[in-house]
């Protein structure tokens, strides 16, 4: 009778997972229907707007995953639901944009590996499972899009991947719903990074460059073993990829060339028989070799791609600052558990169009690493008195992404204006990955990413009840299938591979001396190897 009862639950669990697949996850606005959201409080986050664009009842309207009206129910600027839109009822709730984490480690991303520490050629998202029960936690706790990363276990560790955590129209495969147990979710939908990536205008997969200095990629060669050389060896790098592009460069300009005498003087030259020389010179006998490695450091140098750095202490912050300038990167710092020491030589670099922002993160219990020993939770509110952008990041698994608003909360608490700490997780933190024009605050002409909570996003006691990636419902607290992802439970951790932050890659790091013999530096290299040691 127990085995039956078990399997029972379990069927009607399975059930109303596939009921959801199949529905495309509900909601509305996302396929040509117009919804307006009414009676909720409001937080919109608008730049420029007072106190974060808080209206104490206002009206949110949807279609075709965009919003085209947001605003107070009645008074100056008033917002009326559209004559035929479907309305629904949120009174005694808060809508607030969907979160965006700039610095996760879902989807057991693997990226670069023991064979050097600056690897820039390598794609966080070749690596990616996007079946990963992560990214599932991750609309629970209200988030919608999400920078993944490598670890921080290497100078440079390869390049990251912005991704929104949407489903698609696909019907899920049955059989995989029935393996996948309680599992079987809108999510199964989604097949490939592809269906999740942002992409840049020119078609190419959207995400940034990850660095790091201090400790974690301090190790054995062939890595290096101090902070000096650290910083000589990202020189090295930077000046060889100087040296690339304007290579490149020259041979583009000598092609043209080549191809205009080519054709002007063709009759001549073959009779003369020169064949195709006509362009004369070395370089005009055809373009080099492609060097991945040297592609991805040149599209940091153009600006195309964001430079996302680990650093901690006050002098590794610093270090990264003058690496910036002297190559003219822009860069958001990471972690930063130092950066109340260094607020100014922090906006002065801000200013110069060099840091996008400062990257922090709220740890909540002791612990970690001695270059983090000095964190303080007051270190968001020296940032935004001295004039930094201030977001927060999850660093997930460091803070669970089921936990994100824990961090702007304790940032109040330690003296961070509201009105901050809430674009922090929004607004601010969509402007540190170039998508600010998109995302980031509810705003008509943006994509209809939203969440409703209970209760205020700062207060402990709320709960995120829905969640909306363009105008679609990806998360309802209300599903059984749902609310095992946020609160746990049996077949909540599928499809995870073990993300060994902050333990020195111990699983993978056994696995890599064994294959090197009993070497190697701190942290593993083997598989995931290397970037073990990612957030703290």
């Amino acid at each position: 009778m127990r085995h039956r009862g078990w399997l029972g639950a379990l069927a009607l669990l399975v059930a109303a997972g596939v009921a959801m697949a199949q529905g495309g996850g509900g909601g509305g606005g996302g396929g040509g229907e117009t919804v307006a959201y009414v009676n909720a409080k409001l937080i919109t986050a608008a730049r420029g707007a007072a106190d974060a664009g808080e209206v104490a009842s206002g009206v949110l309207v949807v279609r075709d995953g965009k919003i085209i009206a947001v605003g107070p129910a009645s008074g100056v600027g008033a917002v009326v639901a559209p004559e035929g839109a479907r309305v629904v009822d949120l009174a005694g709730k808060v809508i607030m944009p969907g979160l965006v984490d700039t610095h996760s480690h879902l989807g057991g991303v693997g990226a670069a590996d023991g064979s050097g520490p600056i690897q820039p050629e390598v794609r966080a998202f070749d690596s990616l499972n996007v079946r990963d029960a992560g990214f599932r936690r991750a609309v629970a706790g209200g988030l919608t899009t999400l920078n993944i990363m490598p670890g921080s276990g290497h100078l440079l560790s390869g390049q990251t991947i912005y991704v929104k955590l949407r489903t698609t129209d696909a019907p899920a495969d049955p059989r995989e719903a029935t393996l996948a147990g309680p599992a079987a979710q809108a999510s199964l939908q989604i097949r490939t990074v592809e269906q999740i990536a942002y992409r840049w205008p020119d078609g190419g997969l959207m995400g940034g460059m990850k660095m790091a200095n201090g400790t974690n990629p301090m190790r054995d060669a062939p890595f290096t073993g101090t902070r000096g050389k650290h910083a000589a060896a990202v020189r090295q790098r930077y000046i060889a990829a100087q040296e690339y592009v304007a290579k490149k460069q020259r041979e583009a300009e000598a092609g043209k060339k080549a191809g205009g005498e080519g054709q002007a003087g063709a009759m001549g030259a073959g009779a003369a028989g020169g064949g195709g020389e006509a362009g004369g010179g070395e370089e005009s006998k055809g373009a080099s070799a492609r060097d991945l490695a040297m592609e991805g450091l040149a599209e940091v140098l153009s600006g195309k791609r964001i430079l996302h750095h680990h650093t901690h202490r006050a002098d590794d912050i610093i270090t990264v600052l003058r690496l910036a300038e002297e190559f003219k990167f822009r860069v958001v710092l990471h972690h930063v558990s130092e950066s109340w020491k260094v607020p100014e030589e922090i906006v002065a670099a801000q200013k110069a169009g060099r840091v996008l922002g400062a990257s922090a993160i709220v740890i909540d219990s002791p612990g970690g690493k001695l270059e983090a020993a000095e964190l303080i939770f007051e270190n968001g509110a020296a940032l935004e008195k001295a004039g930094v952008n201030v977001c927060f990041h999850t660093d997930d698994p460091i803070t669970d992404s089921r936990l994100f608003l824990r961090s702007p909360a304790l940032a109040v608490r330690a003296g961070m204006g509201r009105a901050a700490a809430l674009r922090s997780v929004t607004l601010a933190a969509a402007d540190m990955m170039d998508l600010g024009e998109r995302i980031g605050s509810l705003e008509a002409g943006k994509d209809a990413d939203f969440v409703v909570l209970s209760g205020d996003p700062l207060s402990v006691y709320t709960r995120v009840e829905q969640t909306f990636v363009e105008g679609r419902k990806v998360f309802d607290l209300a599903l059984p299938a749902d609310r095992l992802y946020a609160e746990g439970g049996f077949g909540g951790g599928h499809d995870q591979s073990p993300y060994m932050c902050c333990a020195g890659g111990i699983a993978s790091g056994w696995a890599w001396r064994s294959q090197q013999g009993g070497q190697g530096g701190q942290g593993g290299q083997g598989g995931q190897g290397g970037q073990q040691e990612n957030g703290q």
